[in-house]
């Protein structure tokens, strides 16, 4: 990849719009298509609130957001150290929510897949997830 970026920041809810600014800002120079742009914000706010939900529940905790790009496509990293995916499969399940007494509408896998090119997600219970994100360039 030609560009790269890399950011860590605390996993607090006010840090999402902190992460979809900073993601937006990095793809913009490349390409200004306002949809595309939005299509970055959104994911980037998915992946970021599934890890303050999700992966750190009450706890404190870091999030690594790495961006990268080259003349075709931008990749996104959004990785969280809490508590893991136990079955992935089942999280990537449109509308499955593994906190539904929270109104949760379990559907944040299922529009980064659906904004993105490409969407893989690695986990390990206890020790971390990560969801890499790509999209080509229009």
């Amino acid at each position: 990849m030609k560009n790269r970026a890399e950011i860590k920041f605390s996993a607090v809810p006010e840090n999402e719009s902190f992460a979809r600014l900073a993601a937006a800002a990095f793809v913009m120079n490349r390409n200004s298509d306002l949809d595309f742009i939005d299509d970055i914000k959104t994911v980037v706010s998915e992946a970021v609130t599934n890890s303050i939900v999700h992966g750190y529940e009450e706890e404190s905790g870091i999030i690594e957001m790495k961006l990268s790009s080259d003349e075709t496509r931008v990749l996104i990293e959004i990785t969280d150290f809490g508590k893991g995916i136990e079955d992935i499969t089942l999280a990537r399940t449109p509308l499955y929510s593994s906190k539904p007494s929270e109104n949760r509408a379990g559907i944040g896998f299922t529009v980064m897949e659906t904004f993105m090119d490409e969407l893989e997600v690695k986990s390990e219970k206890g020790k971390y997830t990560k969801v890499i994100m790509s999209k080509n360039f229009r």
